[in-house]
């Protein structure tokens, strides 16, 4: 059986390909603007792959699992209680019916 046919197992990897991506982006983030000085303490060490390593590491960490985890609590929510989509159109005051 291919893992990308079963439902829930895709869900959890697109969405923890999406906190990979936020991931990403907040260490780019974390570089470009170098709060703190954090980009020049990262790169005068011996070692600043090793550094930028674990600090993606640890971002992954946290951002994948927060967004397989809001994917996970969000299966139970449908239009009928108030699930994010149809609050989302109730907010934007488009028609539901």
């Amino acid at each position: 059986m291919h893992l990308l046919k079963v439902p829930l197992f895709r869900l959890l990897a697109i969405n923890l390909a999406i906190g990979a991506v936020i991931a990403i982006a907040m260490v780019a983030a974390l570089l470009v603007l170098n709060p703190l000085n954090l980009r020049h303490m990262i790169f005068s060490d011996r070692e600043p792959v090793a550094v930028l390593a674990v600090l993606m590491f640890d971002f992954f960490i946290t951002f994948g699992s927060a967004a397989m985890g809001t994917a996970i609590m969000a299966l139970g929510r449908g239009a009928e209680d108030g699930g994010s989509v149809e609050r989302a159109r109730m907010a934007a005051g488009a028609d539901l019916h």
